[in-house]
């Protein structure tokens, strides 16, 4: 299985939080699968952290993501694209960046919120996992 992480997903996996489920932990963890990480999930958290939103340091996050075995997924025209084509179920960008890289890769995007089911990623067959 390839899985995009979202952003939550990707900070409590790095923090160890307890939020991450057993079932999410160990399908990220699981050898088999290609783990994911957006350009726009680093972007994300760089602004909040500049924002004060979140502490966070921001120069050992991508250590701390090549050590976790997980692949970097740039963002591409595609992708923006992707974006344009998306339906108005929100309005976050990060999120529906997210969401149209995981349709364009198609991916299985991890998530806690369940405003991803909403964007139809299920009708081509890679619904999201909601921990």
């Amino acid at each position: 299985m390839r899985l995009l992480l979202d952003t939550n997903v990707l900070l409590w996996w790095l923090a160890d939080n307890p939020k991450l489920s057993k079932q999410a932990r160990d399908t990220i963890a699981d050898p088999r699968n290609d783990v994911l990480v957006s350009s726009a999930s680093i972007w994300e958290v760089a602004i909040k952290a500049a924002l004060g939103r979140i502490e966070i340091e921001l120069d050992e996050l991508d250590d701390a993501i090549m050590k976790g075995g997980f692949q970097p997924l740039a963002i591409s025209f595609q992708h923006a694209v992707g974006v344009g084509r998306l339906p108005g179920v929100h309005r976050d960008p990060f999120d529906r960046m997210l969401v149209a890289q995981a349709s364009v890769e198609k991916l299985r995007l991890v998530s806690h919120d369940r405003v991803f089911e909403q964007y139809g990623l299920s009708a081509a067959g890679l619904p999201p996992i909601i921990i």
